[in-house]
């Protein structure tokens, strides 16, 4: 059984929505999700882990929350190549960008990502839904 980290940071509880339908969608896939914020979660932390989803909604101009979400995903950035990895966050405004720019951050950084990077319009229902419980799904895998 797979042992998967959601760690995500939400400023209006969509993010956190995320987290949590990805969380149950590691649990039907027979996987042990626990779900943190990013003031929870730490480097060290990571080596308990088999997987990680990380989410943060689009900020400002379409970026990562600056005083705690990214500077913990920089902290990680370098544990993550060889892990299984998932990438999830809302946004209210813009196109995505900040989704595209993580991802290819990630790449960059020979970062596995199980599955395309899942974004929502506010909360997530309907296809960002679906999309969530899937991406948990192949975390657990």
């Amino acid at each position: 059984m797979k042992k998967i980290a959601i760690v995500y940071w939400s400023g209006t509880g969509n993010t956190q929505a995320m987290a949590e339908l990805i969380a149950q969608g590691v649990t039907d896939a027979g996987g042990t999700a626990e779900t943190f914020t990013a003031a929870e979660f730490d480097a060290a932390t990571l080596a308990n882990y088999d997987a990680i989803a990380l989410g943060c909604p689009a900020m400002g101009a379409e970026q990562l929350e600056e005083s705690e979400f990214e500077p913990l995903y920089n902290s990680l950035r370098g544990n993550l190549a060889g892990k299984p990895v998932g990438l999830f966050g809302s946004y209210g405004w813009g196109d995505g960008e900040w989704m595209r720019t993580w991802a290819e951050d990630c790449a960059a950084a020979d970062i596995t990502l199980v599955a395309e990077p899942v974004t929502a319009a506010a909360a997530p229902e309907g296809e960002a839904a679906d999309a969530c419980t899937a991406l948990g799904a192949a975390l657990a895998r």
